[in-house]
């Protein structure tokens, strides 16, 4: 039987590699020492294979991604350098096994290979995500195997069972195993941060370094995807994954380091793995905890959000829209406005279709047609199946009539949504979008929708909305 060695959170930034760094390495010291530190421990643990997830090689929104090539190269020529380069075994025997075991859970895996890439237009090669820990590990101990793979955005259910399926396949072998979890927290600690600044920021890299310190998997698991989302991190997915690949077994946590000298944190953490534990209880109270959710949302929805679900449930079982129902609210029959349908799953946007001005004869015939729209054609999604059914959740948005206005200044992202016009072009941004959080971004992201270049003129309106969900 295999056994897992160690697991860790290592950050990813190629600025604390001194050769790229050039200097700049030198405000990260404390991440610099600490993973210099794990790797040393790795050393001392010389696995047969270190299997290491990152969120910066080929991503899917619906499937995992496993590298599949026998032989495993990168470099960081990216970054500048092109004489740091590396080349590792890939041990397609445990990756073979993760594969099968994965999808006997339902966790559907893609095997990337140079073929696959090319078809799917991503790349064979390691990513950054990748290469940074194995930067450190490689100068401490070079005799093992590598399996790489990259996080898809499924759920955190979906994602603990992966871990439990990669669990299951290091015991069918007899191989000694280290389990990397690539991950920067959040990339908006400071106004000057890449992806600009959110308070919430600071809040979720405190609650991750808190729940790692007290090794709460739980706490992980359960993390409000708006949260992350808000805080623009890019680690949470590699973590709820580890805590799946620890389900049966107690262990203890150490931090090592957090800083975010750049407006990005960084955080080193590792997991000692001891005696097996009644740990897998926690799946159950994971599935139980979302079907609560599901159950409470659906008891307090209102008729316009009941008329949205009602329309698309009907749509996906029968192949046809649903009659008016009866009993509705006479402002719904009496009134006419544009209406957006939005439609989450795990957290996630699964579909949102709209109309700018009403295109029906009142808005309770609106919202059926755009319910269906937003399940069955929004093109950036496959249309909503049945068994999706149950998680899905739902918002109506009743637009007010827009009015132009003349400078950015007048926006106001959580008031306010907006729309961009120039010519037959025309985009839309509702207001109150998680991670969405100035005029300038909301516009961008408009102009961006409706292919209209930042540079031309265009009409700009602000709109307010009446929200059910």
């Amino acid at each position: 039987m295999g056994k897992i060695l160690g697991a860790y959170l290592l950050p990813h930034p190629p600025i604390v590699i001194s050769e790229i760094g050039r200097g700049e390495e030198s405000k990260t010291a404390n991440t610099i020492r600490a993973m210099k530190q794990v790797a040393s421990d790795i050393g001392k643990k010389k696995p047969d294979t270190i299997i290491l997830v990152t969120p910066h090689g080929p991503m899917f929104s619906d499937a995992i991604a496993i590298s599949y090539e026998k032989t495993l190269k990168g470099s960081f020529e990216r970054f500048g350098n092109s004489d740091l380069a590396y080349t590792f075994s890939n041990d397609l025997e445990l990756v073979d096994k993760i594969v099968r075991n994965a999808g006997d859970v339902d966790v559907v895996c893609a095997k990337v290979d140079k073929e696959f890439a090319k078809e799917y237009g991503v790349s064979a090669e390691l990513d950054h995500g990748a290469l940074v820990p194995l930067y450190f590990i490689n100068n401490e101990y070079k005799d093992f195997n590598l399996v790489h793979i990259t996080y898809g955005l499924l759920s955190p259910i979906e994602l603990y069972k992966f871990g439990m399926a990669i669990n299951k396949s290091i015991n069918e072998t007899l191989k000694d195993v280290v389990f990397i979890a690539s991950g920067d927290l959040s990339h908006k600690l400071t106004k000057d941060a890449p992806a600009g600044y959110n308070a919430r920021g600071r809040d979720f890299d405190e609650e991750i370094v808190y729940l790692l310190e007290k090794g709460n998997f739980e706490g992980i698991m359960t993390i409000e995807p708006e949260f992350a989302e808000a805080a623009g991190e890019c680690g949470l997915r590699s973590l709820q994954i580890m805590c799946g690949l620890l389900d049966d077994y107690n262990t203890t946590s150490e931090v090592h380091s957090y800083e975010g000298p750049f407006g990005v944190g960084y955080c080193v953490a590792s997991i000692d793995v001891l005696e097996k534990s009644d740990r897998h209880k926690l799946l159950q109270k994971l599935i139980q905890r979302e079907k609560e959710t599901i159950k409470n949302i659906r008891n307090n929805e209102d008729e316009y959000v009941k008329l949205a679900r009602n329309s698309l449930e009907f749509y996906v079982k029968n192949k046809r829209k649903m009659n008016m129902p009866e009993n509705l609210p006479s402002t719904m029959l009496n009134e006419k406005a544009g209406v957006f349908v939005s439609i989450k799953k795990d957290g996630k946007l699964r579909g949102c279709i709209g109309t700018i001005q009403p295109s029906e004869e009142n808005i309770a015939k609106e919202i059926i047609e755009n319910a269906v729209k937003a399940g069955a054609d929004d093109p950036r999604f496959y249309p909503v199946e049945q068994d999706e059914l149950d998680k899905l959740i739902y918002s109506v948005d009743i637009l007010k009539k827009p009015e132009e206005v003349i400078s950015i200044d007048e926006l106001d992202v959580y008031k306010y949504g907006v729309i961009v016009k120039k010519g037959n072009k025309t985009g839309l941004l509702l207001p109150a979008l998680d991670g969405i959080d100035t005029p300038e971004q909301q516009v961008s992201i408009a102009l961006q929708k409706a292919g209209i270049n930042p540079t031309e003129g265009y009409s700009l309106y602000r709109f307010e909305v009446e929200r059910h969900g």
